[in-house]
């Protein structure tokens, strides 16, 4: 399984720009114990950095609980409904995630 931080370095390598194009969004990913990365898709175009910016949503998660979610043990919504993440800005924008993943 993936790490955390392997996820984010190797998203934009990963991403479909066929799922992401038109779309304009950006993310703040708070993992605990892993880091804090800002996810910018633009016109479908990924870009990955270290920390935290400006974004139209925050995603908060353990470490745990992002690595099941990668792996696809743990589905994102079932996490965000047990209250294992949480969700801070446009409910919308997040919801767009899963065409990143």
């Amino acid at each position: 399984m993936a790490s955390v931080r392997e996820f984010f370095e190797g998203l934009e390598a990963r991403t479909d720009p066929s799922k992401t194009e038109g779309m304009n969004n950006s993310f703040v990913f708070d993992i605990e114990n892993a880091g804090t990365w800002t996810v910018r898709v633009n016109e479908g175009d990924v870009k990955v950095t270290e920390g935290a910016q400006d974004a139209d949503a925050t995603i908060t998660a353990s470490d745990e609980t992002f690595e099941k979610i990668i792996a696809n043990e743990l589905n994102p919504t079932t996490a965000y409904m047990t209250g294992k993440l949480k969700l801070k800005g446009d409910l919308g924008a997040a919801m767009k995630l899963q065409q990143l993943f």
